[in-house]
């Protein structure tokens, strides 16, 4: 049963207010506005699925609105029907939902599991499962779609070994109480509110995907949850070296862990584990520390003047962390390396 209690941290991370309306209100954001039902269906329908929609009650008037920001393999959304609704999508199929109410509620039905969710109980639908909802009038949904195929891959990666089931989560997801989660949040909106051009921005984008697809494997219960990597022998220092010498030939291009794993003919787990010996770090922060050398390169070059651009072209997506991480390495900020070059 859930508890009917709010947490304590229920209100720490507060996209109900002023802040969700600049960050996902901005005009170029918004997707749709409509009270018509047929176009409501049709709009939604082309970032998420075609569906059935239906107003629940003669006396309810739609008033639909929704907002879409695409950052590659995953989604930032904001959707409200103003009237109670029936949403009938059926199976998801090539997306994973992560549907957190700002205010109202909702009642979700996917497979076998049922959940009414509530800005303290969000919904995470897997795609396999038969998917049926109602909302209420005043619901109103910050939502995440996650592609089928990338937290395959990430789930695969940590494994070390192939999936012999579908992943699927658990339905309800008391994500106000994960701090992993709201971070993550957080973080996703301050950058697509800093840059309103960051879909554009290859490795920025892929970045922000390996953190969605990590953060929510890790954070929220699913039937892999628990389960041991395969073992596919151990790191040796050759390999360790093989992923190094492709960081440094590659920083500029979207990386995973996932990704340099299978170059290393390893698990995530066991890669993780021969760079943190053989070198003191992960390899994602390894390639990290590379990416900061390249851009402070770049800084004292003479031949850049914008310190948001080197700072993007590099994968560094929050300004003010760019900075204070910068001058916490180098002694000096961004600024100061401009200013001095030559």
């Amino acid at each position: 049963m859930l508890n009917p209690t709010p947490p304590a941290t229920s209100t720490t991370w507060p996209p109900a207010g002023p802040r969700i309306e600049s960050v996902l209100g901005l005009p170029a954001q918004q997707l749709f506005a409509s009270g018509d039902l047929d176009e409501a269906r049709s709009m939604v329908g082309r970032v998420m699925r075609p569906h059935q929609l239906g107003v629940v009650g003669a006396m309810q008037r739609l008033d639909a609105r929704m907002h879409h920001q695409p950052l590659g393999e995953v989604s930032l959304n904001r959707l409200r029907y103003g009237a109670n609704v029936d949403i009938r999508p059926g199976p998801l199929d090539d997306f994973y939902l992560v549907q957190m109410p700002l205010s109202g509620s909702a009642r979700i039905s996917s497979g076998a599991q049922l959940v009414d969710s509530t800005p303290d109980v969000a919904s995470v639908v897997s795609p396999d499962d038969d998917l049926a909802m109602r909302w209420s009038g005043d619901n109103d949904q910050f939502m995440l779609r996650v592609s089928r195929s990338l937290l395959e891959r990430a789930l695969v990666g940590h494994l070390g070994c192939a999936l012999d089931r579908p992943l699927r989560f658990q339905l309800g997801f008391r994500w106000r109480e994960c701090p992993a989660w709201r971070c993550l949040m957080n973080y996703l909106l301050d950058c697509t509110s800093q840059h309103a051009d960051l879909a554009a921005h290859k490795l920025i984008v892929h970045q922000l995907e390996q953190l969605v697809a990590a953060t929510l494997l890790a954070a929220h219960p699913h039937n892999y949850t628990g389960v041991p990597s395969g073992r596919r022998g151990a790191v040796l220092p050759r390999h360790v070296r093989s992923v190094q010498d492709y960081l440094q030939a590659h920083a500029h291009e979207p990386l995973s862990a996932e990704q340099l794993a299978r170059i290393a003919g390893v698990s995530v787990r066991s890669l993780y584990a021969g760079f943190k010996e053989f070198l003191g770090v992960s390899p994602m922060h390894y390639l990290r520390d590379l990416r900061m050398e390249r851009a402070r390169a770049e800084l004292l070059s003479g031949d850049t003047h914008n310190i948001a651009g080197v700072a993007l072209r590099w994968g560094f997506a929050h300004m003010g962390r760019f900075s204070a991480g910068y001058k916490e390495r180098y002694g000096e900020s961004p600024s100061q390396s401009l200013r001095r070059r030559g």
